[in-house]
């Protein structure tokens, strides 16, 4: 699946992510694979999602066309794009909503962690928005990434520094993520 981090400390934010695409059991490493980079970036906000491969391309064309407006300036402001967003991917993308029958709400499937000078923020398959205030990760190498951001954070001033052990952990224990890591670093406005 992937490991893809945010951290923020001392004024700064950083958004990193591992560079492995699988499909089952087969990987596709960043060696043989041109757009390996998970980070998208719209403006000045910076997204990585996990999940399905086919998120990444769907999600830069609709950011992308001119008459969408994404707004990441707030928790409130990305829940509304990302309803926005789920609307567009039923009707333009032909998403599949069906998940479980005892979900309360019609799911993305779209999990993915945000940065922009606002903060850090996390977006999940109901629309669920997280604004973190030190760091978070998710993907299938997120427990590891948690585990090594927790250790570090209070060792380290630099947020790459500490989002490249995250990174680092996820690709060394899970095996849906590799490196090479790619990172942005975000100045927060505060």
């Amino acid at each position: 699946m992937s490991t893809v981090v945010v951290v923020r400390k001392n004024g700064v934010a950083c958004i990193a992510a591992d560079s492995l695409t699988s499909y089952g059991d087969l990987k596709l490493s960043a060696d043989f694979d041109p757009h390996s980079e998970k980070i998208q970036t719209f403006d000045d906000n910076h997204l990585a999602i996990v999940g399905s491969a086919a998120h990444t391309l769907v999600i830069e064309e609709l950011l992308n066309q001119e008459d969408f407006f994404p707004d990441f300036s707030s928790r409130a402001a990305i829940f509304k794009t990302f309803t926005n967003v789920h609307s567009e991917l039923k009707e333009h993308f032909f998403l599949n909503t069906k998940d479980e029958d005892d979900d309360p709400y019609e799911s993305s499937h779209i999990d993915a962690l945000a940065a922009n000078k606002h903060g850090i923020f996390g977006i999940y398959a109901m629309r669920e928005v997280y604004e973190y205030s030190r760091f978070w990760a998710t993907g299938s190498g997120s427990p590891y990434a948690l585990g090594a951001m927790q250790a570090v954070y209070d060792r380290y001033d630099s947020v790459e520094t500490i989002a490249q052990a995250g990174v680092l952990a996820g690709a060394t224990f899970d095996n849906a993520s590799s490196m090479p890591m790619t990172s942005r670093v975000i100045q927060l406005q505060e």
